[in-house]
């Protein structure tokens, strides 16, 4: 069944505005009066309010809605690693975030403000793509270059250079794009790999290759002498490159262009614009693709930088979905200050209640269970070792734990379930054998954990910590009294765990409380981390750790319990911070929204 609705989006520049109001004044000459045309334009700062009502006010009428959409949230992260060249915009990136910007929609048609239409636009839309990422046509300019199909063919991986589309007509199956978490993959891969030849139509199609349908030529067809399609058989025009009508007369199918532009209301602005440029314009245009088919050339022969590109093009394509989505929320939850909210979905728990858990293993029954765990763990640690899921590399003031004399808080930054088993590899290296650690854990992590983690959960000297009140007086005392003989309680004092988050996170106070109460060091202990060579199950590359332990911070005499938990969490985090800056080479910002 047919979707009333036709969703169209453009992208566009105050400087397209003319041409993005010849397009649509073609869509208008071709509409079936049983649709609705819901067209939404791309922008961030670069377009005029009088620019947005002149469109707006010239193509929404009737079955036809016109609405400009301001994406420079969506792109704010990554605005920096937007690539372009010679007289392309950012805005040739706004396509790539429409399945996210739209949760709602399944699907939406792209199109380029330099195209008309000859045919009605609710046709392409309504082509099925079944479980295809996009529907495009090949690209022809590549076909008719041979710089370009080689460039396409090594450098961007696609089986044929007939296989290369052109992104200017795009039909998003933007369900299953999200499916695959493609804007979190295009975002990996940015940071990664530059393409500037084409840009994003490079990404997307290093992306979506082997999950294309290819689309009838006639609606894309380019003012060129490339794919043979009959005139009458021809749908849309693309006035690619430096093809264009505006700048040069001669141009193939101009008379269609100029059909329109006399229609539309910015005919003598368009015209008048021509006669300025007296075809310089297109001479530069035509002096830029002959340096690109250059760069093509380059790129195209270089074997090794391409193997290396495809390699990490794979490695991106086989990420979960599932990790893709919460380095989403992080990104989110970064740019909102929510740096103690979970990203992850742990189990539902239920309420711990009074003397459930024996926090101290006085139990006959406690102390077999956590000798069993123990075994099963240390038996898991030495097999993830030996086969490279965890590396530690190397550990930064060994020497700062191994001269603790009392017991301590230990507070490490939480961003994986193998920070747990790095730090138990350096209390044993710290040599305090005798001494144990504890670690204070979440109550649905104790109650409702299933598997081999929840039988570590529950009896590896973990501490959970309780909504129930009375639950939580037994935890107080067990604390208090571990630290008492000398032993070390574990505390994560970000509150949450976000996966492979690099950065410190402000700190809850409690932590250092506990410390000041119980007149005992707190020991500053900051995990960094890099790619290993390895990959994981889940497409990511296992990460490879440097444990950097910091001095230990003391209570000040005079000063209450509460004041010295503020102080003694500001020097921790003064720590980290200067062993994130340190170890990456980075000044420590966060991407918060203003």
């Amino acid at each position: 069944m047919k979707n009333k609705d036709v969703i169209l989006f453009f992208a566009c520049g105050e400087s397209y505005v003319p041409f993005l109001g010849v397009a649509l004044q073609s869509v208008t000459s071709h509409t079936s009066p049983d649709r609705n045309y819901i067209v939404r334009c791309l922008y961030t700062n670069n377009i005029s309010e009088e620019a947005k009502n002149r469109l707006i006010g010239a193509y929404s009428k009737g079955n036809m809605s016109v609405e400009f959409v301001d994406v420079s949230g969506a792109i704010k992260n990554c605005e920096g690693k937007l690539h372009t060249r010679d007289y392309y915009t950012k805005s040739t990136y706004y396509r790539l975030f429409i399945p996210e910007l739209y949760p709602e929609i399944d699907k939406a048609l792209y199109l380029d403000s330099d195209i008309v239409l000859l045919d009605d636009v609710a046709k392409l839309y309504d082509e099925d793509l079944g479980d295809n990422f996009v529907g495009a046509i090949p690209d022809e300019s590549v076909q008719i270059i041979d710089e370009f199909k080689l460039y396409t063919e090594n450098r961007i991986g696609v089986e044929s250079c007939r296989q290369y589309f052109n992104a200017g007509v795009l039909l998003l199956n933007c369900k299953k794009l999200r499916e695959i978490g493609f804007e979190s993959k295009f975002l990996s891969l940015i940071n990664e790999v530059t393409f500037n030849v084409a840009q994003d139509q490079d990404y997307l199609n290093a992306i979506c290759k082997g999950n294309v349908s290819f689309l009838h030529p006639g609606w894309n067809k380019m003012p060129i002498d490339g794919v043979k399609v009959d005139e009458k058989d021809i749908k849309l025009i693309h006035y690619n490159l430096s093809f264009k009508p505006w700048l040069a007369d001669g141009i193939k199918y101009e008379e269609y262009f100029w059909k329109y532009s006399d229609q539309s209301e910015f005919s003598s602005e368009i015209r008048e614009r021509k006669a300025k440029t007296g075809g310089e314009v297109k001479k530069i245009a035509d002096g830029q693709t002959e340096n690109l088919i250059a760069v093509c050339k380059t790129q195209g022969e270089d074997r090794a930088e391409n193997e290396r590109i495809n390699k990490i093009v794979k490695s991106i394509m086989d990420r979960s979905p599932e990790r893709l989505g919460i380095l989403k929320k992080i990104s989110e939850y970064e740019r909102n200050g929510w740096f103690d909210k979970d990203v992850e979905n742990d189990p539902e728990g239920r309420m711990i209640m009074p003397g459930e858990v024996d926090y101290t293993r006085k139990k006959i029954s406690s102390k077999i269970m956590t000798k069993y765990a123990y075994f099963i763990a240390r038996k898991y640690l030495n097999g993830i070792i030996k086969s490279g899921d965890i590396v530690v590399k190397k550990i930064n003031g060994l020497e700062n734990f191994a001269n603790l004399k009392s017991g301590a808080i230990i507070t490490c930054n939480h961003f994986s379930a193998m920070d747990s088993f790095a730090m138990q590899i350096l209390y044993d290296k710290s040599g305090h054998k005798k001494r144990k650690m504890y670690k204070v854990i979440k109550e649905g992590n104790y109650t409702s954990f299933p598997g081999f983690y929840g039988l570590l959960m529950r009896n590896c000297y973990t501490l959970p910590l309780s909504s129930n009140l009375v639950t939580m007086k037994e935890f107080i005392s067990a604390v208090n009294s571990i630290l008492s003989k000398g032993n070390f309680v574990l505390i994560y004092p970000e509150q949450a765990m976000w996966w492979n988050y690099r950065k410190p996170r402000p700190l809850k106070k409690t932590a250092f409380k506990i410390a000041s109460e119980n007149n005992v060091p707190v020991l500053p202990v900051f995990i960094t981390m890099q790619d290993g060579a390895k990959i994981g199950a889940d497409g990511f590359p296992t990460q490879e750790f440097t444990i950097n332990v910091g001095k230990p911070i003391y209570r000040k005499e005079g000063l209450s319990d509460s004041k010295n938990a503020v102080e003694m969490m500001e020097e921790n985090f003064s720590v980290w911070k200067n062993f994130y800056e340190e170890e990456y080479n980075l000044p420590l910002e966060y991407n918060i929204a203003e």
